[in-house]
């Protein structure tokens, strides 16, 4: 396969498991109500979907993305420390308080480092088999 053809297929591979795992999530914000899967399972798989969005457009490259998306997790988890929403004045935009979240939990970053975790695994197979 070409070196486009390959960045080409990445990309849908990327783009299809980005849809498929926002749908997941989505299904757990409106659907799943319980003590396991909504709260941790939801918080490792939403790094998932943001690496899967941006491999879509960086399909290679960034051997540390991982770490970049645990960063921007643990950034986002601070800003609710802080009460963003709330000092945006958007505390009753509830898209607002989906994705910017309102509540600051350390659980959640160690969710994300789980998630980020099973995605550096991930990263060492995948640059393992292209050598």
């Amino acid at each position: 396969m070409t070196g486009n053809k390959s960045k080409s297929r990445k990309r849908l591979i990327f783009a299809g498991l980005f849809a498929v795992l926002f749908l997941i999530e989505v299904g757990i914000a409106l659907f799943v109500h319980d003590q396991i899967i909504r709260p941790y399972m939801g918080d490792v798989l939403v790094v998932i979907v943001v690496y899967c969005f941006v491999r879509i457009f960086l399909p290679d490259g960034l051997r540390k993305l991982p770490l970049y998306v645990f960063l921007f997790a643990v950034f986002v988890e601070a800003l609710q420390y802080f009460h963003l929403v709330e000092l945006l004045g958007l505390e009753n935009n509830t898209l607002a308080r989906v994705i910017l979240g309102s509540v600051f939990d350390w659980k959640d970053i160690v969710s994300y480092a789980v998630g980020c975790l099973l995605l550096a695994v991930f990263e060492f197979i995948r640059y393992s088999q292209e050598k």
